[in-house]
């Protein structure tokens, strides 16, 4: 692992699947603590940090009203979901600062008593204050995915890449919890992931970073430790470029 950060400043993708940790739903507030404790230390050593959520562990948008059989228009489900990750914002906010870590929580969609409207200057100016943002709300458009937002965000503010952390090692060629013998695949080209149809982030975000050269590392969350291997450069997980 070299000595030096590799990446100054990142977007960490979390899931909402990855807040509720071994919970059937909601938040696991140990999850909470780890990934806090693991920001505070990049933080001191001068990375910038900026998180982007999903909102899944609450409510998964359309793949909730397919498997519900629920009538609901596709913008309304949408909506609820970006709702979701604000609720997962908070929490990581309260658990951050509480562990000494100053934040703000930006949303694309406007809930002033609560977090801060995303204005791109504002937030490059947090982080280089020291400051951790945490993105919510997606793109605050339906149809677009909280994927699409990581890539989108962090091209706005200039990240070196985008840490997609998940429960699995890396990207397979199979789901390595329900296929036994799907291989790792430690370096992939974007191409590569549209055209197997990889479950790494949706078609749209991956465009977007193949189109701007912005690196995808996938890794373990599960692994307390692991995102500061990555910044460092340590061949973990899978790098798509």
């Amino acid at each position: 692992m070299s000595s030096r950060a590799v990446y100054k400043r990142i977007v960490l993708k979390l899931s909402g699947e990855a807040l509720q940790g071994k919970k059937s739903h909601g938040i696991d507030h140990s999850v909470l603590v780890s990934i806090s404790r693991q920001i505070k230390e990049l933080r001191s050593l001068g990375v910038d940090v900026a998180i982007v959520l999903g909102g899944g562990n609450i409510f998964r948008g359309q793949e909730n009203i397919a498997r519900r059989g629920l009538d609901m228009d596709r913008s309304v489900a949408d909506y609820m979901g970006m709702l979701a990750t604000l609720i997962n914002g908070l929490a990581l906010q309260d658990v951050l600062e509480k562990t000494g870590v100053p934040t703000r929580v930006m949303t694309a969609i406007e809930i002033q008593r609560v977090a801060e409207p995303y204005i791109r200057r504002k937030a490059i100016r947090h982080l280089e204050k020291g400051r951790v943002v945490i993105f919510v709300a997606g793109t605050g458009n339906p149809y677009f995915t909280t994927d699409t937002a990581a890539a989108l965000r962090a091209m706005e503010i200039n990240a070196d890449a985008i840490l997609k952390a998940t429960k699995v090692e890396g990207v397979y060629s199979a789901d390595p919890l329900k296929v036994k013998g799907a291989k790792k695949f430690d370096r992939l080209k974007y191409i590569d992931v549209l055209k197997k149809g990889l479950k790494v982030m949706d078609a749209t975000a991956i465009s977007l970073c193949m189109d701007n050269k912005l690196p995808i590392i996938v890794f373990n969350l599960n692994k307390e430790g692991n995102i500061k291997r990555v910044v460092f450069g340590e061949k973990i997980g899978t790098v798509v470029e």
